[in-house]
């Protein structure tokens, strides 16, 4: 074999082009004052332009558009679209093409070739033309692998390759934080507000279509990005929800337990799935991208074995008269208890009837709701405090203070 002898020329020639909208002509204004020695040339030259807006000659932005001069930049979430061509550049017949498309990834390959039927013959100055298209779901390094097979008319198998490389960018940062209710015990499962922080970290700015919270299974709910006006409810964000290069906008919302869960104190423990937000935008000109977090999961604040909550308190008491109060006491654990309520004064606050009562047994995942009438001594704001649970079967005592607040006013205040 002559180790000289010319590697032979492929008949088909490849071409790859990443489909992508125009963008808006962009022209730098050019002028002077009209006593300075141009006169008035750069203006009237600005005015005669054809890519500038007539009235606003002096704006960057035109009315007319501009084809992509580069490859671009791709971000998570949207769709990547490329346009292959195969034509035959030969004066021969080409039988049995058959164009395949790939897209490697860091963890996968994936097949985009709409078709995998090979095309029977190919004539000269003839092409096979494929649009693919592909959600990108994967930031870093993709490569898009374009291979070709045929056969010549002496009957020859050929086959070549071509890789395109492009990076895929993170176009959103997304940060969460949760907060528990703080307005009593009873809150510190049954309700969870969720705060999202969305930056853009591209280029270009951003119109937000939609930024939704789809809660887990155990939750409800209720999105707090808007306020009700006479004229029904708008964003917090106002009219336009564009999201400028670098900007931040944070998103709230507030997530309850359904009944079913609500009801079994044992089940909302530990770390709990909350839900995956889902975000819309779109760019330039209408280009659409979506992106869904993972599943969001937080570490639900634990209350021990017998939880104590405020079901019913007035907000405003007159001082040293008595006002009542309902608890609700539920056992968390997975035991039967047996428990004795105690009420212990403090210098504001003074129970009204007998400490020491039994309240007999409370099954697991039970509750037991308790009347209790106190006065307080002390004007003010006051914290209510100073129960205690013993369970006789183990001898361990629970203690609950600080568990609601009420103002305490003189009778004459509040009759006036």
């Amino acid at each position: 074999m002559d180790v000289n002898q010319p590697k032979q020329e492929h008949l088909l020639a490849l071409k790859v082009m990443r489909l992508t909208k125009p963008t808006l002509f962009t022209n730098i204004p050019v002028t002077c004052e009209e006593r300075d020695l141009p006169g008035n040339l750069f203006n009237q030259l600005m005015k005669d332009d054809p890519s500038t807006v007539k009235g606003a000659e002096t704006l960057m932005l035109g009315e007319m558009l501009t084809l992509p001069q580069n490859f671009g930049n791709i971000f998570l979430g949207e769709t990547f679209s490329s346009y292959i061509s195969v034509h035959n550049d030969s004066s021969q017949v080409v039988k049995d093409i058959l164009v395949k498309a790939d897209l490697q990834t860091s963890s996968q390959r994936l097949n985009l070739s709409a078709s995998s039927a090979a095309v029977a013959e190919l004539k000269p100055d003839c092409c096979i033309d494929d649009v693919i298209h592909h959600e990108v779901k994967e930031i870093g390094t993709h490569i898009l692998v374009c291979a070709v097979s045929y056969t010549t008319q002496t009957g020859e198998k050929m086959y070549f390759r071509k890789f395109f490389k492009f990076q895929v960018l993170k176009p959103l940062d997304v940060k969460t934080k949760f907060y528990n209710a703080e307005s009593d015990l009873s809150s510190v499962t049954d309700e969870v507000f969720l705060e999202a922080q969305i930056q853009n970290i591209t280029t270009s700015p951003m119109f937000m279509e939609k930024v939704s919270l789809e809660p887990s299974m155990m939750y409800n709910v209720a999105e707090l990005n808007t306020v009700d006006t006479a004229g029904g409810s708008e964003s917090t964000f106002g009219a336009r929800t564009y999201l400028q290069p670098m900007d931040t906008r944070q998103y709230l919302y507030c997530l309850k337990p359904k009944q079913e869960f609500a009801e079994k104190a044992g089940v909302i423990k530990g770390v709990t799935v909350i839900g995956k937000l889902d975000i819309v935008w779109k760019t330039n000109l209408g280009e659409r991208g979506r992106l869904q977090t993972s599943q969001l999961q937080r570490m639900a604040p634990g209350y021990g074995d017998v939880r104590l909550s405020l079901e019913t308190i007035p907000d405003t008491v007159n001082l040293e008269e008595p006002f009542d109060i309902t608890c609700k006491i539920t056992n968390c654990s997975e035991r039967t208890m047996d428990l004795v309520l105690e009420m212990c004064n403090t210098n504001s606050i003074h129970w009204c009837g007998v400490s020491g009562r039994q309240l007999g047994k409370l099954h697991p995942s039970s509750s037991l709701h308790l009347a209790l009438t106190l006065l307080s001594s002390v004007q003010g704001l006051q914290s209510v405090s100073g129960l205690r649970l013993t369970d006789t079967f183990l001898k361990r005592t629970y203690e609950y203070d600080d568990i609601a607040q009420v103002c305490v006013v003189s009778s004459e205040i509040k009759q006036s």
